[in-house]
């Protein structure tokens, strides 16, 4: 999948991907997309229920290099 934006959260432990997401998220227009990077275990968790509580759509998640690719239409 194709991202606009891509942000590297990996290494950084929870809460630090999602804030992160949360800045750049603020940056970008509505319908564009945010691929975030994060290899801490919490983001599967953390990541779609920050897109549920904040109005993002999660279009998919994919492994990556030993992280996980988050892709994030922003609202």
């Amino acid at each position: 999948m194709k991202a606009d934006v891509e942000l590297d959260a990996i290494g950084l432990l929870c809460p630090l991907p999602v804030l992160k997401a949360r800045k750049r998220l603020k940056s970008m227009a509505s319908g564009q997309v945010l691929c975030v990077l994060a290899s801490d275990p919490a983001a599967v968790v953390d990541i779609p229920h920050f897109c549920t509580e904040s109005g993002h759509e999660l279009l998919t998640s994919e492994p990556r290099d030993g992280a996980t690719a988050y892709f994030i239409r922003h609202q």
